[in-house]
């Protein structure tokens, strides 16, 4: 079993800065672990991928988000990060990280970011 706690998460103005942290603990084996991902969900919309960081290293971002947002990891902490810039009305929502494993995923409970203009 294992556990994801999202934080960082808060009220920022517009073109202000947040940074998301995922810490991940229970069963969890390194060569086990094919990616990780954030997401968010805004009210009455569907969950959405903001990025994913793969096993190897390679990235990719949601069009919206590209050049502001960087996720990023750290393996020995088993830590997943979201830095977020320049940010935007739009990108309030719950953001979500989630571990992707050989055989199972899983999620966080989320982390509430609004962005006032």
């Amino acid at each position: 079993q294992v556990q994801l706690v999202e934080s960082g998460g808060g009220l920022v103005q517009a073109e202000g800065s947040l940074r998301l942290s995922c810490a991940a603990s229970g069963s969890i084996c390194s060569s086990n672990v094919m990616g990780w991902g954030w997401y968010r969900q805004a009210p009455g919309k569907q969950r959405d991928l903001v990025a994913i960081i793969r096993r190897g290293g390679s990235t990719n971002y949601a069009d919206s988000v590209k050049g502001r947002f960087t996720i990023s990891r750290d393996n020995a902490k088993n830590t997943l990060y979201l830095q977020m810039n320049s940010l935007k009305p739009e990108d309030t929502a719950i953001y979500y990280c989630k571990i992707s494993l050989l055989t199972s995923e899983y999620w966080g409970l989320g982390t509430q970011v609004t962005v006032s203009s």
